[in-house]
């Protein structure tokens, strides 16, 4: 029970509207790009794991920014691949729902500060290379990935609960592919405007504490880079935080469009373009972005290439059964 005059136990999640046709389409498109996103980021976890090269800081963060994108995109995508497939309306019960709304805030929370984190280490590798061992050490990076997940967990406790405390009394049908916060309070009969003024101040406390460090990080690093009298100098320099920065760019500025506003109730339309932005279409270039804006990483890939074409190459014939 939800609240004195509340019964749901369930809610329908309305989805994508059009033909079953165009939704066998979306199927196919979102089954791909679901795809692509797991096997990518499970090579950036392995290739991170396995080859000594990446045994540093900022792929130590990549791997867990990896793991933070495979997570996401899990606990949505698959939730609505199977209401593309079925005729109807899709139901999910109330502890599923709650559930998904946690865990897709707190990864969500727990990437900003991640992203922050990277931030301050690129700019202690560029602008102070000579200490950077001394600073970034292993335990100092162990420490931070922990208290960036347990911060992410704690802090969206309390907002996940109130809002499963309002009473339904609407139709508990929700306008989004998954269990969307705007769209669950509008299904809420009580005022809840004080609550989303709150989960407003959150949400940019949330994504623009963790701006503030990548903006004065990337201010330094892109004032040492220019005094770099060398052109070679200055591109191996920022190639280390290109692929950083195109992340900070798509990753901020999705979420600022989906969550910074003072009004959560938003067009259900909106919200789901900006959602499918944020738990398809990044992790699904996370990988790309990593790899390809990265020398390092695509010479491991290149390697390993070739070691996996070498094997084949001289592996044995089979000899045919008598």
């Amino acid at each position: 029970m939800l609240g004195n005059y509340s019964s749901t136990t369930e809610f329908y999640l309305l989805g994508f509207p059009g033909s079953q046709e165009l939704h066998h389409v979306l199927f196919a498109t979102f089954l791909f790009l679901y795809s692509v996103a797991l096997m990518g980021n499970s090579v950036i976890i392995m290739i991170v794991c396995v080859d000594k090269r990446l045994q540093s800081p900022m792929y130590f963060f990549l791997s867990h920014l990896a793991v933070l994108e495979i997570l996401t995109t899990s606990i949505v995508v698959p939730v609505m691949l199977w209401g593309l497939l079925l005729p109807g309306m899709q139901t999910i019960s109330l502890t599923a729902c709650v559930a998904q709304l946690f865990l897709y805030l707190a990864l969500g929370t727990t990437e900003f500060s991640l992203m922050g984190v990277m931030a301050v280490d690129r700019y202690v590798a560029v602008c102070n290379p000579l200490r950077y061992n001394i600073i970034m050490n292993s335990c100092t990076c162990t420490w931070v990935v922990i208290v960036s997940w347990v911060f992410g967990f704690l802090l969206q406790i309390w907002p996940v609960y109130p809002t499963f405390q309002f009473t339904f009394c609407k139709p508990n049908m929700v306008n989004n592919f998954f269990c969307d916060r705007g769209q669950l309070l509008k299904l809420s009969c009580d005022d809840t405007l004080f609550t989303e003024f709150i989960f407003f101040l959150m949400a940019v406390f949330i994504i623009v504490g963790s701006l503030i460090p990548t903006i004065i990080s990337y201010t330094y690093i892109i004032s040492t880079i220019l005094k770099i009298p060398l052109a070679s100098g200055r591109r191996k320099a920022f190639s280390t935080c290109a692929s950083h920065f195109t992340f900070v760019v798509i990753g901020y500025g999705t979420c600022f469009f989906l969550y910074v506003k003072p009004k959560q109730t938003q067009a259900s339309e909106y919200n789901r373009v900006v959602s499918l932005m944020v738990a398809v279409v990044t992790p699904f270039f996370n990988p790309f972005i990593f790899t390809f804006r990265n020398d390092k990483v695509v010479e491991v890939l290149r390697d390993g290439v070739k070691h996996c074409c070498h094997l084949f190459r001289n592996q044995p014939c089979p000899r045919a059964a008598l």
